[in-house]
């Protein structure tokens, strides 16, 4: 299919229409592309989250806009609104036609529709199939941030999951829903003044945090959910929340890690590499052989607890914020 794409002019930028307009038949053959890469280049099951597409797009009821060349949708983008910021969903284009430049008109178009809505002053993404580019020149570049951040895999047979050093009393239990209030709780103190909670603002809160949690739970963006390789490390003196590893499934042999994070009183202590052994573990134990996770480039510490347990470095991808708009 890819092999008779033409595509526009050099020098004459393809339409560009609302994916309102767009039926999710005429989306068919870039949902496939793209579900296609997601599984060679990530081992990742996109399956479910191009069906959530194809239901909405069929509904009109998903904001985006699509290129359209000789016919084709040949990149699409789409986006969500929540409260005062706008989240973009996803950027796919097709590898045949794939440019910095179709690219960037998708993101103008979010951004320039987003911003249409005088309440949203922030807007995310962390886009995965996006060329990474660091020298990318961004729309609306004024009130834009760019993070470089690492997507990690282990094959988990060649694992190092042996049992480090704990050099604070804790003990560890399985997750639980009825964690998430001490978890929020967690997570906002563990990301405060962290560089992660400028690309994501809702670890910069409680509220935010928990409607993080109920997120990774509920959809598919990060996987399933998986409950069994998700656990939670308390302090032994006093009961505390002090650490937490939430799971998913994002193939039925490959997990990923949604969440890892320690409060700031136990940072350095070990706790966060015995969260992350016992959920690699778990995965290990019921089939899987391998999984993944991200990292923000320039969190030297996590990046190197990952490699010592056998990560690397399989893609490069930005996130990016714009603030004030």
């Amino acid at each position: 299919m890819a092999a008779r794409l033409n595509p526009a002019p050099l020098g004459v930028s393809p339409p560009i229409v609302d994916l309102r307009t767009v039926g999710a038949a005429a989306l068919e053959p870039i949902l496939q592309e793209e579900t296609a890469a997601w599984r060679a280049e990530l081992d990742w099951d996109f399956d479910k989250s191009a069906d959530l597409v194809r239901r909405f797009v069929d509904l009109r009821a998903l904001n985006g806009s699509a290129l359209i060349e000789h016919g084709e949708v040949t990149g699409y983008l789409y986006y969500v609104l929540e409260e005062s910021k706008g989240l973009v969903g996803d950027l796919y284009v097709r590898h045949a036609v794939r440019t910095r430049e179709r690219e960037n008109l998708l993101l103008e178009s979010a951004i320039d529709s987003i911003t249409a809505n005088h309440h949203i002053h922030r807007v995310e993404s962390q886009l995965m199939m996006l060329s990474y580019d660091p020298r990318r020149t961004l729309p609306a570049s004024g009130a834009a941030s760019s993070y470089d951040r690492n997507f990690m895999r282990v094959k988990l047979p060649a694992a190092d999951l042996g049992e480090g050093r704990v050099r604070r009393p804790m003990y560890i239990e399985r997750w639980s829903d009825l964690y998430q209030d001490d978890a929020a709780q967690l997570i906002a103190k563990a990301y405060a003044g962290h560089v992660d909670s400028r690309i994501n603002d809702q670890y910069r809160s409680i509220l935010g945090a928990r409607r993080f949690l109920h997120n990774i739970v509920e959809y598919p963006g990060c996987g399933t959910f998986f409950r069994t390789a998700s656990f939670a490390a308390f302090e032994a003196a006093t009961g505390r929340m002090c650490g937490i590893s939430l799971a998913s499934l994002v193939a039925t042999d490959c997990g990923h890690i949604t969440q890892i994070c320690v409060s700031p009183q136990v940072r350095g202590t070990g706790i966060g590499h015995a969260l992350l052994r016992r959920s690699l573990l778990t995965l290990r134990e019921v089939g899987c052989r391998a999984a993944s996770l991200t990292v923000t480039s320039s969190n030297e510490g996590a990046v190197e607890l990952y490699e010592r347990v056998g990560f690397t470095t399989i893609r490069k991808f930005s996130a990016f914020a714009w603030e004030g708009l």
